[in-house]
């Protein structure tokens, strides 16, 4: 969450009592005590580079059904196949499920892993965050977020941090939080743009009570920082400040972050094309905050290499027995938003820069339970990936005839991240970034490659 006004200072304000250096303060970003200045500083100080490329995360917590979203089997008994059938694409021998019909209209432009095996089983977006199982050995300190790596080794572009977050906080440990920046330490975790208080809910990032559905009255912001301006200037102040502090005063008042977020400089045609959001805010889960695929979109646009975002929530198998009826309410409004998303990346020449990937933490059991909907299973899920330049309209991996088991060329969650990593320009094979004690990590285990089918 941003603090723009930051902290009070009776000592040392303007008449509205805050000083100078604290209206700089950035919140959520800013772990232990670092202003935003100096964590461009510290960006700036490793000689960071200035490329374009992008990835969006979008994690669907609490487990999707890849039996009833894109890995439907007709063909199989009734207690397999559910309520949905499955329609063509525009690409043959696809099928999804009939309630996305706006992606199948587009099944050339993505790809489908219908074979990801090696889930953990736990409600938590660690392995869709970090790429890592928990019990994997990690370094003191912990694992890093994907993006934090990508910030470590790229840095950031100019006015807007390199790794971003639009994730929501949830009651289960690991579906809000897209990580910290691990043994890499607070520099490069990522910003977070939704306001941390569960009291706040349904909120999104906070400009001093200006949510992000609400910046249409950025001029209360824009009033505040131009007042600051003009103080600053009355009193030769604006050229005294360092480098930094004017960085982050750009970025607050002008630059790339702040306008992405502003959806009232976008065309009115493509706010439609995403349709709106639904804030109500999902019990253990997120919002249907459909209108963050946009804003996503725009922060890469701005210059963000890495923007996270976790979208609703999928546990529909307790004692409500909703699988279908929450289906039938949720997929139509996910089909809009990510095939508005796919379209724009295409439609801005962007779909070579801009890798997306889809999934949740596992998939769901192949036999529906008493209550009609499908329990917890791990042994095999789905990702859609699409943009990035990668090799699009086609399927990867089969699951057997009723979708329990891993049938034809498993797939982990590592070698989707390597593959990410890959389209983003980083080279695996001698990209490191040493612990506190001096021991260099690789960002994938040995032996993980990208998906050749893919690149």
């Amino acid at each position: 969450m941003l603090d723009i006004l930051g902290h009070y200072d009776a000592n040392r304000s303007h008449c509205d009592g805050f000083s100078r250096r604290g209206f700089l303060k950035v919140g959520g970003m800013a772990a232990g005590g670092l202003s935003l200045a100096q964590l461009l500083e510290i960006e700036a100080q490793a000689s960071t580079g200035s490329s374009n490329k992008a990835i969006i995360n979008i994690f669907l917590p609490g487990g999707p059904s890849h039996l009833d979203m894109f890995d439907l089997k007709p063909d199989a008994p009734s207690e397999i196949r559910g309520e949905f059938r499955p329609i063509s694409t525009n690409v043959p021998g696809i099928e999804i499920c009939e309630l996305f019909p706006k992606l199948a209209k587009m099944a050339d432009k993505f790809a489908i892993i219908r074979s990801l095996h090696d889930s953990e089983g736990d409600h938590d977006g660690f392995q869709c965050m970090t790429g890592r199982k928990k019990k994997d050995i990690a370094p003191p300190g912990g694992w890093p977020s994907f993006g934090s790596w990508i910030s470590k080794l790229q840095g950031a572009n100019p006015g807007i941090p390199a790794n971003l977050s639009l994730m929501y906080p949830s009651s289960f440990r690991g579906w809000g939080d897209p990580r910290g920046g691990g043994y890499m330490g607070s520099v490069h975790a990522p910003m977070s743009l939704v306001a941390k208080d569960p009291a706040a809910k349904a909120r999104n990032m906070t400009l001093e009570g200006i949510s992000l559905e609400r910046l249409r009255r950025r001029d209360l912001l824009l009033k505040a920082i131009d007042g600051y301006r003009r103080d600053a200037d009355a009193m030769g102040a604006m050229e005294g400040f360092d480098t930094f502090h004017g960085q982050a005063l750009n970025i607050l008042s002008g630059g790339g972050l702040v306008d992405a977020l502003d959806l009232s400089k976008e065309d009115p045609r493509v706010l439609e094309r995403y349709g709106q959001n639904d804030p109500k805010y999902q019990r253990d889960g997120a919002p249907k905050m459909i209108r963050n695929f946009l804003v996503a979109r725009r922060l890469v646009e701005a210059g963000a290499r890495v923007i996270s975002l976790n979208y609703s929530r999928w546990d529909w198998h307790g004692g409500d027995g909703m699988n279908f009826p929450r289906s039938r309410e949720e997929f139509p409004l996910f089909d809009q938003g990510l095939s508005a998303l796919i379209t724009d990346l295409h439609e801005r020449g962007l779909n070579d820069d801009v890798s997306v990937v889809v999934w949740g933490e596992f998939g769901r059991t192949p036999k529906l339970n008493k209550l009609n909907s499908r329990d917890h299973w791990p042994r095999t899920s789905f990702a859609l990936v699409a943009g990035g330049g990668m090799k699009t309209g086609q399927v990867i991996g089969q699951t057997d005839r009723i979708g329990g088991e891993v049938a034809e060329r498993p797939v982990k969650f590592q070698e989707v991240f390597a593959t990410l990593y890959h389209n983003i320009g980083i080279d695996l094979n001698t990209a490191t970034v040493s612990d506190a004690l001096g021991r260099p990590h690789y960002l994938v285990d040995a032996g993980v490659k990208p998906i050749q089918e893919l690149i």
